[in-house]
């Protein structure tokens, strides 16, 4: 936990010193128990940006390969995210599947947050693509409070297919958190996608984005 607060309070500090980020809604995150947080998705640096400003732990999926790299560089990329609190997943396991799902319910389970997007992968035309029933399924299965995010402005700070991050300013708002009751993990469909609607309903209202009728696709190469 040493670890996590003094990487978050670094991070929390570069990106407060270099992009000036406009933060509301914080009061909306809940002081104790388990909440999802279901947030749009514009750029790599979302995850560590919602991680940094939350006022809480909030444990997000990234890339198994980022904490098994060899050298300097590896052992670097392993302690940064080990100390946001990332969860390594298989490349190809998508945070729908069933196995990241309940990798997710474990940390739920324990009383802790998780930060998942909805739309699968990020957003390359700004649109807001239609949300994924995984987050209805946690949602539903643990009762668990989901704190709808929205992202404005974030994709200016790394374009996609480029690697510089330039400091712009950017948006982030937190929405009030969303309950759907538990129901336990044997629910409907239509009862899943009825709550993942309102969810996606509830972060279009705070980022803005035009809505897309379709799901959101990772690029060909990915």
């Amino acid at each position: 936990m040493l670890i996590y607060s003094m990487t978050r309070q670094s991070i929390r500090g570069l990106i407060g010193g270099l992009c000036r980020p406009t933060v509301t809604g914080l009061d909306n995150v809940p002081e104790n128990g388990p909440f999802i947080v279901a947030s749009n998705h514009l750029s790599f640096l979302d995850s560590v940006i919602i991680q940094a400003l939350m006022p809480r732990r909030v444990a997000f999926f990234a890339k198994a390969e980022y904490f098994t790299g060899k050298g300097v560089k590896g052992k670097l990329m392993k302690a940064f995210f080990e100390g946001v609190g990332s969860i390594p997943v298989e490349r190809g396991e998508q945070a729908a599947s069933v196995a990241a799902l309940k990798t997710l319910l474990d940390v739920l389970d324990q009383g802790e947050a998780i930060g998942i997007y909805p739309e699968g992968t990020r957003s390359r035309d700004g649109l807001l693509y239609r949300g994924r029933t995984g987050v209805g399924w946690l949602a539903l299965t643990t009762g668990a409070p989901v704190v709808p995010v929205g992202l404005i402005g974030t994709e200016e700070l790394q374009p996609a297919d480029t690697n510089g991050i330039r400091p712009r300013h950017f948006e982030m708002r937190v929405g009030e958190p969303l309950h759907f009751g538990k129901t336990g993990p044997d629910h409907s469909l239509p009862l899943r996608r009825d709550a993942t609607d309102k969810i996606m309903d509830a972060i279009a209202a705070l980022s803005g984005q035009e809505r897309a009728s379709g799901y959101n696709k990772p690029p060909a190469h990915q």
